[in-house]
Parts: structure tokens; C-alpha cells; sequence
């Protein structure tokens, strides 16, 4: 679709487009506000008129986010959603509630291409990267469903995001603009396999998001096996490319490793993953693996011996608690679930 969508723009294109339209300058504010509400239509513009709203159809698009389906776990409250696009396709995001307030889980593209051979989400390969407003409408549908104010994003839902960079970087200005979401780079983690490529292009931002990376196994082959991405940019490459990220924007890095029954939770694993870490500035989120009925792994029962091992050798590490249990909230299970059932 060659017209932009509206929500990806930001203020200053809205203006612009209002501009070009023969409409006076406060329209701008108006039609920016109105495209954060979440709107399916035009029409909904309900103090914008209508000779304007059909030069907005004219111009632009919206590219709508609707809850298809939703499941609500009965242990912890956490939200899982089908959303589907304006074009059919359908993603998901997870709510979730702490202490400090409410986190978004949401995705970056629909479906993934990095092919790890753990993930619900690589099932069915990539088919399109979402727009920003397509990345902003998740958290707006999630926001407007429960009526609460989302504090936290995580992209870590289906996709690469570094493999969509053009519209992420796009998403994360958007989504910290005041008048919009204004949630703040701080509260924003972004998740990635390993694009070394990707970190040194975000490096070159120095914003002030959590990095995540998946490294899930110290060892080349193992990583490997597992992980595709690794036989591009080695466990060497990536750690000096986080080791480079944390020193220019001094921001900790968090790295996510899923212990798989009999394969990367040995103590020969732990011993060397601490290894492989010191002296670089991070976290280690210890993920009991989400086990997928289409692949062969385990979830680990040495999950916590594994966290004392690398505590031991001075690594900061914790657990992840599990939410969404009883409803498969591990990204990538429930669209291909819908996706065998149509």
C-alpha cells in the first residue's frame, strides 16, 4: 500500500498532511490524538469533519489492530491476544500485571525468519514487518480492553525487531512522544537472537532502552543447533557487540537463556557462560523453557541449581517467573494453533 499509515506518522508529518490539505494548523492535533485512540474507521472522528476525514481516507490509511481472541489465565491474570490486521494477518501480544504496574509483551513482525528451533513463532516463517502504528495499535487495544495505563513494552513478542529496524526505530519514537503513549525508553526492553549488525545500528542511537539478547547455550555448536543466527555472528562477535552497547550507553544488558532439559543446563554450561560474561555489564534471565507440542525440548529441572552456579562465579542472575501457563502465553503458540484450525 503506497499511503502511509496514520498512526506511524508523527506530529510534525500530521501537521504536514493537514497542511497540504488546505486545513488549519490545530486540525493537526486533533487528527494526531485521535489516531492514538485506537479507531477503526474515520468515522469515529467525531469533532474532525467530514470533509477532512474523507482527505485523510484519501491520503492515508489506518491500519487497524482488532482483538480476534483473547484468554485470560485463571493462575496470574495474564491477558493473551490474537490480534488481526487490516490485511488478515495475525500476531499476538500478552498482558501482564507486577507490582510496579502493567507490562506489554508485543510483536514486531507477523511470524519470524531467524528460524530457532525452540520458538512457536519461526513455525510458519516471516510474512510481512509490521508499521510502528501497527507495533503502537497492540498496546492501545490492550490499553482501551482492560482500561489501564500500559508502563512497561517488551519486544519479545513474534519477530526479530532488529530484522524490522526502520519501524521499530520508528515505534520507539512514537511510543515516548508525550502526546501520545509516553512510555519512556527506560521502561522499553527490545529483544533480539543476535543481529550483531542490528546492535551496532542501535548503538549508533544511544537510547536508553534495555537491550535483551537470546543467547540460550556458551558453546558455538550448541548455539548453533539451536539458534540459525549463530552461524553468522558467533557467540564471540555477539558478546563483544553487547560488550561495545554497554559501554557507550552504560545500560545493562539483560541475556535470556532458556534451560533446555539434557542439553544447556549442565554445570559444564554454567561454568562456562559465567565465563563467557564477566566483566560485561548484565543480567542473565534464567527462562524455564515453554515447551512446544511441534518441537522436542524439555523443559529443565535444574533451573535454580543452574542460577546458584553462576551466582557463584559473581554472575547476576534470576529466574523469570512463568506467567500465562494455563494459556499458552509463549508467543507464536496461538497463532499457529489458529492457524491449523482455519
Amino acid at each position: 500500500m503506497n499511503k502511509p499509515d496514520l498512526l506511524s506518522l508523527n506530529f510534525d508529518e500530521v501537521k504536514n498532511l493537514i497542511s497540504l490539505s488546505g486545513e488549519a494548523d490545530y486540525k493537526a492535533k486533533q487528527v494526531y490524538l485521535w489516531a492514538r485512540k485506537g479507531i477503526d474507521s474515520f468515522d469515529e472522528m467525531s469533532n474532525v469533519s467530514k470533509s477532512l476525514r474523507e482527505k485523510l481516507e484519501g491520503n492515508t490509511y489506518l491500519a487497524t489492530v482488532r482483538i480476534e481472541r483473547k484468554f485470560v489465565s485463571k493462575i496470574d491474570g495474564t491477558v493473551k491476544y490474537l490480534f488481526k490486521l487490516s490485511d488478515g494477518a495475525f500476531i499476538e501480544g500478552v498482558l501482564m500485571k507486577y507490582k510496579h504496574g502493567y507490562s506489554m509483551c508485543i510483536s514486531s513482525q507477523v511470524g519470524c525468519r531467524m528460524g530457532c528451533n525452540f520458538c512457536a513463532s519461526t513455525l510458519l516463517g516471516l510474512e510481512r514487518n509490521l508499521t510502528a502504528g501497527e507495533m503502537l495499535g497492540q498496546i492501545i487495544k490492550a490499553q482501551n480492553d482492560n482500561n489501564i495505563r500500559i508502563s512497561n513494552i517488551v519486544l519479545m513478542g513474534m519477530g526479530e525487531p532488529l530484522d524490522n529496524f526502520d519501524n521499530v526505530l520508528r515505534f520507539l519514537e512514537l511510543v515516548s512522544d508525550k502526546d501520545g503513549l509516553s512510555v519512556g525508553h527506560r521502561h522499553i526492553s527490545l529483544s533480539t537472537c543476535g543481529r550483531v549488525d542490528g546492535i551496532y545500528k542501535l548503538l549508533e542511537y544511544n537510547l536508553q532502552i534495555t537491550l535483551s539478547v537470546s543467547l540460550h547455550a556458551p558453546f558455538d555448536d550448541m548455539r548453533t543447533g539451536m539458534m540459525p543466527i549463530n552461524k553468522k555472528y558467533n557467540i564471540e562477535k555477539l558478546l563483544c557487540a553487547c560488550k561495545d552497547y554497554t559501554d557507550k550507553t552504560h545500560r545493562r544488558i539483560s541475556f535470556e537463556y532458556s534451560l533446555i532439559e539434557g542439553l544447556n543446563d549442565t554445570k559444564e554450561c554454567a561454568q562456562k557462560l559465567a565465563f563467557l560474561l564477566k566483566g560485561i555489564l548484565c543480567h542473565v534471565n534464567l527462562i524455564p523453557i515453554n515447551e512446544v507440542k511441534e518441537r522436542e525440548y524439555k523443559k529443565s529441572k535444574n533451573v535454580y541449581n543452574f542460577q546458584k552456579m553462576l551466582t557463584e562465579k559473581g554472575i547476576n542472575a534470576t529466574v523469570r517467573r512463568t506467567l500465562g501457563s494455563d494459556i499458552d502465553a509463549s508467543c507464536g503458540q496461538l497463532r499457529q494453533r489458529i492457524k491449523n484450525e482455519l
